[in-house]
């Protein structure tokens, strides 16, 4: 079996694999089993694997299409509840309402699932962008020659033959035959920012089948860091190599990292932010509503006598206290955010509830390399070897870099040596001849350039640098420093004797740096007697110890500020990085990130802690380094235990456990497919600033919501308290089910402006979190004011009215004119209205008020059941409506 390109399962032609092999196989053995030779496949071959194992591509998660995508978008309780509720209404007869929820909930689903088919749309461009060839060694028939040419990397199978070089990327797990200085780039897999060094070697290996269209069975890849074994997602850095494809498609280390398999897009440990927030608020909305028809109907059956007739009445206020329109208003608001990321800032976001999840974000997980690092090693300083500042240990390190990348051919400079070659110290061709040049090898682990001065043919020079335990092995002197110029005394006649005590404390300074979060090249020279041989690693013997050069990583430009940024908004970094706890030490100090730093956590460290320990220390804790993927995902977990609501910012299979386990789970566009497929949101580039940017717009988009959520249910809130105390005292109903259905719906309509709204910059700095317990209080206070109004105005209504019809227009004409102020005073939440008002909340306050005055004395009056009201409550109602908007801002004031 296995995965098309549509996500779906395809069955492939039935094949038995070759004979399982045992462990200890060469290279010779590995290509006997695949059935494959050095020179490569016949094209007859590579045709017969292709259809035999299927097409080199990572499985795709299935699409959700049709009514299971629109039954997704239902399965909020909210939703659910109005359903409910609508059907209530049917059986009442109370037609009316049905239609309107109805309509509500189907623009809901509409607007939600378009939204996420368009983002579905933009992530599948992000792929197609992503074309690629590999160099593979073909025949076109058995006894022909072979030769080397370009296929697309879906068409490389089990056997076949690669060429890799610079920049190229590893098209499928392979199993190096030959290499000279090669090195990959495998941080997509692993996290670590440094290249890694790959060589062939004769290992024992387990080899086990593998799984999936019944791939051959290859060495058992236990993990990255076997030197002769390269794999899908990583890329060549530097050298080149020849290798043998042992693993394609769904059998692939890079497909295997997907540890919850193709089918699933975003398996969830725990609910999301957004998930929390909704859940509690609705069954908040869901108990008040369950109370409300019961009220209702005892209040007028204990006091007035009335029985089941009432029963409409209560339906009609029960959705009076339901906020109808908040799955219109929550994916409105959400769509709209969602567009203008995509439209200014090239944010895609895959699930609209994540913009909720990124303005709730009080936590960020991220990796350093990349997001605070350029990963572009610079230079940091040179010192001799008793660990004072010296110019000319780094002139020496340039020079070899110089000559190196000349004379050895490379295809581009190592990073080292474009950082060595950018320095002031960097030395031309003015000061020396190139002779000779032995480019760095993973097995030596050191680079040697042969130099001689002009005139001087007689004597060459050779300059070393690399690693220090590597050079120091080779050097039997230490040099002596002298103020003269590079190579001004040579061969260094004041060198002392290297022993064996020395050395011990050289390697000992040089693990220090590391632990410092610096790398370390050791620099050494030796004078040679020109001969006619070419030399050879064996010259690289009797050196002369010159000192240290110490490297870290350049800051991203962007970093710094976006770090400010994201403080001011309320929300904390946090570094989980493979890479070495000293180098993301350095980094996070550099950039004053967290109140300390240096306690940084490791993999070990975590693997030793239980979940509630991990919890605490999570906290507190900035660095988490050494990690793997899956102490990336407990710490997330974790941060999410204690209470906060979590982003993640990766892009490697390395990454995909965090990826899920967060409440927001990011990845930039040039993130690995699987990566973009798992994650919420699909930035432009791996760049905080971006990050600030969806934070900003995903706070705006909730800041709306969350003023719907507290001018609806405050206003209803107080008509439903306001219709009880009506109910016990007046000998009518007071307001009609008709006239509710209408004042609702006019109501509604009002505040989808609520959705446009633009909130103050005040609004966006702190994480926006619909908490169900603040919510409560909020509304129950605003509330409680509002149902004052309403029963002042019963006693106004009592004075200046007669009759039931009147009653009626006055209440309906006093409820849409306070449902005005609450939008206007309440839309910013407890602050006051900071700035303008938008226009789309004028437009609808001023609509909604002109309507309230204008129905009483139109001929829909008599249709609703509404009379004329006199002048004189007119005048009384102007004094309710101004002690009514003096105690909200009172009140509002207080609870600042």
């Amino acid at each position: 079996m296995a995965w098309g390109r549509d996500g779906q399962a395809a069955v492939l032609p039935a094949a038995a694999p070759p004979p399982a092999a045992g462990p200890g196989l060469t290279r010779l053995e590995v290509l006997r089993r695949l059935d494959a030779g050095p020179r490569g496949l016949t094209d007859a071959e590579a045709d017969g694997r292709l259809a035999r194992y299927g097409e080199n591509h990572l499985p795709e998660s299935r699409t959700t299409r049709g009514l299971l995508r629109v039954a997704r978008s239902l399965r909020d309780p909210f939703t659910m509840m109005l359903l409910v509720l609508g059907a209530v209404s049917a059986v009442v007869a109370s037609w009316g309402t049905a239609c309107v929820i109805t309509v509500l909930v189907a623009v809901s689903c509409a607007l939600r699932t378009t939204g996420e088919i368009r983002a579905e749309r933009a992530s599948a461009a992000l792929r197609e962008l992503v074309a690629g060839t590999a160099t593979v060694r073909r025949r076109g028939r058995p006894d022909g020659p072979a030769a080397t040419r370009e296929v697309p990397v879906e068409q490389v199978v089990p056997g076949d033959v690669v060429c890799l070089g610079p920049g190229d990327l590893v098209p499928a797990d392979v199993r190096l035959l030959g290499a000279a200085g090669l090195t990959v780039h495998q941080g997509m897999l692993t996290g670590e920012s440094a290249p890694v060094a790959k060589h062939p070697v004769e290992v024992p290996v387990a080899v086990i089948p593998r799984q999936g269209g019944g791939q051959p069975p290859v060495p058992e890849l236990s993990g990255f860091h076997h030197p002769h074994l390269c794999f899908q997602g990583s890329s060549v850095a530097s050298g080149s190599a020849t290798a043998v494809v042992v693993a394609t498609g769904a059998a692939t280390q890079f497909a295997r990292g997907q540890a919850a398999g193709p089918r699933r897009r975003r398996p969830r440990a725990a609910p999301t932010a957004f998930d929390r927030s909704v859940d509690g608020i609705s069954w908040i909305l869901i108990r008040f509503m369950l109370l409300t028809p019961p009220l209702v109907l005892m209040a007028n059956a204990a006091v007035r006598g009335r029985g089941l007739e009432t029963l409409p009445f209560a339906v009609a206020v029960a959705v009076g206290m339901t906020p109808e329109m908040l799955p219109v208003i929550v994916t409105t608001a959400l769509s709209r955010g969602s567009a203008r990321l995509a439209r200014e800032s090239d944010v895609i976001v895959r699930r609209l509830p994540a913009l909720h999840d990124a303005g709730a974000m009080d936590v960020l997980c991220v990796d350093k390399t990349g997001t605070l690092t350029q990963d572009r090693p610079i230079v940091d300083g040179a010192a001799d070897p008793y660990g004072r500042p010296d110019p000319a240990v780094l002139r020496w390190a340039a020079l070899n870099s110089w000559w190196t990348v000349h004379l050895a051919e490379l295809p581009e400079p190592d990073p080292l040596d474009e950082a060595l070659l950018g320095t002031d110290s960097a030395a031309d061709d003015t000061g020396f001849d190139g002779v000779d040049a032995l480019p760095f090898d993973p097995e030596r682990r050191i680079a040697t350039a042969v130099v001689s001065r002009p005139g001087a043919w007689a004597r060459h020079i050779l300059v070393t640098k690399g690693a220090a335990a590597e050079v120091l092995e080779r050097c039997t002197r230490l040099r002596v420093p002298e103020p003269e110029e590079c190579g001004a005394s040579l061969p260094f006649p004041d060198a002392v004797p290297l022993d064996a005590a020395t050395r011990a404390d050289l390697l000992t300074r040089a693990a220090a740096h590391a632990e410092e979060g610096l790398r370390v090249l050791a620099v050494a020279v030796a004078e040679r007697r020109a001969g006619g041989d070419a030399y050879t690693p064996e010259d690289e013997r009797d050196l002369v110890f010159v000192g240290f050069v110490t490297f870290h990583d350049a800051v991203a430009d962007t970093a710094a500020d976006a770090l400010g940024a994201l403080s001011e908004r309320g929300i904390t970094v946090k570094v989980l990085t493979g890479d070495h706890p000293g180098t993301a030490v350095r980094i996070c100090r550099s950039l004053g990130l967290g109140p300390d730093p240096g306690a940084a956590v490791t993999g070990r460290d975590i693997d030793a802690l239980d979940d509630d320990a991990l919890t605490k220390l999570a906290r507190t804790t900035t660095v988490f380094a050494r990690c793997t993927p899956a102490h990336k995902a407990r710490v997330v977990t974790a941060l999410r235990r204690a209470g906060h609501t979590t982003g993640f910012l990766g892009d490697g299979v390395n990454d995909l456990p965090a990826l899920r386990a967060a409440d927001v789970g990011m990845c930039p566009r040039g993130a690995v497919d699987v990566a973009r497929e798992t994650c919420d949101v699909v930035l432009a580039s791996k760049d905080l600033t971006a990050i600030d940017r969806t934070v900003a717009e995903g706070r705006r988009s909730s800041g709306n919501v969350a003023s719907y959520l507290r001018v609806t249910i405050s206003s209803n809130l107080g008509n439903v308290i306001a219709m009880l105390v009506a109910g016990a005292i007046l000998p009518f109903l007071p307001m009609l089910p008709a006239q509710v259905l209408v004042q609702n719906l006019l109501f509604d309509i009002a505040q989808l402006a609520l959705a446009f709204d633009n909130p103050p910059d005040a609004a966006l700095r702190r994480p926006l979190m619909l908490r169900p317990d603040r919510f409560l209080r909020f509304v129950t206070a605003y509330g409680s004011l509002n149902a004052a109004a309403d029963i002042a105005t019963f006693g106004v209504l009592w004075w200046a009215t007669d009759g039931d019809d009147p009653f009626h227009a006055g209440w309906f004409t006093e409820n849409l004119l306070t449902q005005a102020l609450v939008i206007t005073l309440l839309r910013t939440g407890r602050r006051a209205a900071e700035g303008r008002t938008p226009g789309p909340i004028r437009l609808a306050t001023a609509g909604l008020a002109a309507i309230g005055l204008a129905v009483p004395i139109t001929p829909l009056a008599p249709l609703l059941g509404m009379g004329t009201l006199p002048l004189r409550y007119y005048a009384a109602l102007g004094v309710v409506l101004t002690a009514y908007a003096t105690a909200l801002a009172l009140t509002r004031k207080r609870r600042q």
